[in-house]
């Protein structure tokens, strides 16, 4: 759990910094750098989402995984979470991009290769190393998303000490059990989901994504890797 407390410490520290300058920078500034940094979170999930071995898993899992998630209207409650902290928490004008920050900042900084494998190797083998790293990309990237989206980002550091802190007990509870196919492939839908929030920040769709929605698809390779794999010793 130290590395995770790390992590949700420069998160913090990064929103801090990037409502203090805030100011200092431009709009056209702060649009670039939007920009860019839309174009590394769109790299940093196509590297995770091309390291499937099994494209068909990625399809089966996003597609059951967004219809549940569509069903269930997570995004929906995302934004409801965030405009409770709104309310109770902030005053003032000038806050009117909170949810999107406090949803943004939540998905991105919690799905994906780093935040799985880190907490897995963090539960199971007391390696740190990939947390570490990863607390320090999040607290730079949350230095120009809270100069960008505001305030909102800051509470992002509650669902990373839950669902991060949450996965490194649960690996360290069932050790070395879990296969490791299964791993790779919540990792690649886990990077498919992280593309859909750099297109996102790129604006490219009409209508955005409602990333949030995609997230059950993350944990269906947990069912989905050994039923296909007993389907295969049945062919085979």
């Amino acid at each position: 759990m130290i590395a995770t407390v790390i992590n949700v410490v420069l998160i913090v520290l990064g929103s801090v910094l990037g409502l203090v300058f805030k100011n200092r920078i431009s709009a056209r500034f702060a649009s670039g750098l939007t920009f860019a940094l839309g174009l590394c979170v769109l790299g940093i999930g196509i590297t995770s989402m091309i390291a499937t071995a099994d494209s068909l898993c990625v399809i089966v899992c996003m597609v059951v995984g967004t219809l549940l998630g569509e069903a269930i209207n997570i995004e929906k409650r995302m934004d409801g979470v965030g405009e409770l902290l709104r309310r109770r928490l902030v005053r003032g004008e000038g806050n009117n991009r909170f949810v999107e920050g406090f949803v943004n900042a939540s998905v991105l900084f919690c799905v994906g290769a780093m935040a799985i494998n880190g907490s897995m190797e963090a539960g199971m083998n007391h390696n740190y190393d990939i947390i570490i790293s990863k607390a320090v990309i999040d607290g730079v990237t949350s230095i120009t998303f809270a100069a960008a989206m505001g305030v909102g980002v800051l509470f992002a550091a509650v669902p990373i000490l839950v669902y991060q802190g949450g996965l490194t007990l649960i690996f360290a509870a069932v050790g070395q059990g879990m296969d490791p196919a299964v791993i790779n492939e919540m990792s690649a839908v886990g990077g498919t989901i992280i593309v859909g929030i750099g297109v996102n920040m790129l604006g490219l769709p009409k209508e955005k994504l409602r990333v949030g929605n995609m997230l059950p698809a993350i944990f269906l390779p947990l069912g989905y890797i050994p039923v296909s794999q007993w389907l295969g010793s049945l062919v085979g």
